[in-house]
C-alpha cells in the first residue's frame, strides 16, 4: 500500500500497470492491491457491503437477494460469498453466478452456463456471467432460474 501512496497514482489501469511492470505482479496480485489501495480503509466489506448494496432504494431487492443466495447456499456446504462494490459473486471453486441490482427496481442473477443457448428470460450477458436473468418479484425465482443456478452450480465444481 505504501509503494501504490509513494506513487501518486489514482487510477485503477495505472496502479496496476505499475505493479505489473516496476515490481512483477501477477495481474490477479497487482489487481487486489489496486482495489484495495483505492476502496481505502473504511470501505465497508462482507456483510456491510452487501448492506451498502442494498441500502436506499434499492432495499426494497434484499428479501429477494437474500432468497437467491439461500437457494444457492442450498446446493452444497461449499459455496462462498465475495461481496463487490455492487454485486456478489456467488462461488464455488470458481464464480457460477452474481446477484445484485439491476435497473428498473429489479434483481438480476448471473450465471455461468457453459454451451447453454439464451431463450425466454435467460439473456446473454457481457458482464461477470455469461447470462442472466432479471427479477422483482418472489415468483419470477421459480423452477426455471433456479435449474439455471443448480446448472451453473454444477458446472464449477
Amino acid at each position: 500500500m505504501s509503494v501504490v501512496a509513494a506513487s501518486g497514482l489514482k487510477k485503477h489501469s495505472e496502479i496496476l500497470a505499475m505493479l505489473k511492470s516496476d515490481y512483477g505482479m501477477t495481474h490477479g496480485n497487482a489487481n487486489l492491491i489496486a482495489l484495495t489501495y483505492l476502496r481505502g480503509p473504511d470501505a465497508p466489506e462482507g456483510d456491510a457491503l452487501v448492506d451498502a448494496i442494498y441500502a436506499g432504494p434499492k432495499a426494497s431487492l434484499r428479501p429477494l437477494h437474500d432468497r437467491v443466495i439461500e437457494t444457492a447456499q442450498g446446493f452444497g456446504g461449499d459455496v462462498t460469498l465475495a461481496p463487490k462494490q455492487a454485486y456478489v459473486s456467488v462461488r464455488r471453486a470458481k464464480q457460477f453466478a452474481t446477484v445484485g441490482p439491476a435497473s428498473g427496481g429489479r434483481l438480476e442473477v448471473g450465471f455461468n452456463l457453459k454451451d447453454v443457448e439464451p431463450a425466454g428470460r435467460l439473456e446473454r450477458s457481457s458482464g461477470m456471467c455469461s447470462h442472466r436473468v432479471r427479477i422483482s418479484d418472489p415468483s419470477e425465482l421459480d423452477g426455471e432460474v433456479i435449474t439455471w443456478l443448480r446448472t451453473a452450480y454444477d458446472g464449477a465444481g
